[in-house]
């Protein structure tokens, strides 16, 4: 299993999103990523496409105006 670090900060969606979907097609199953934001709309927008697609957040942390969402890739890259 390997761990992905996705900087979005400062980007506003949907490319928090879209950064977050390119990382994740180049991984497999059971790899996590990381996606860096300050976006305050990812705690909902990140969550949403990941339920589409068959992915898991395990843990949102927030830090100040950073946001560091857990992600564990599921089978529905």
């Amino acid at each position: 299993m390997s761990t992905t670090v996705v900087d979005a900060r400062n980007l506003l969606c949907p490319m928090p999103v879209i950064r977050a979907q390119d990382a994740v097609v180049k991984l497999q199953p059971g790899d996590t990523v990381q996606v860096l934001c300050t976006d305050p709309g990812v705690v909902h927008d990140i969550p949403a496409w990941c339920r589409i697609h068959g992915h898991e957040i395990f843990k949102i942390d927030e830090q100040g105006h950073e946001i560091v969402i857990h992600i564990c890739v599921g089978t529905g890259n």
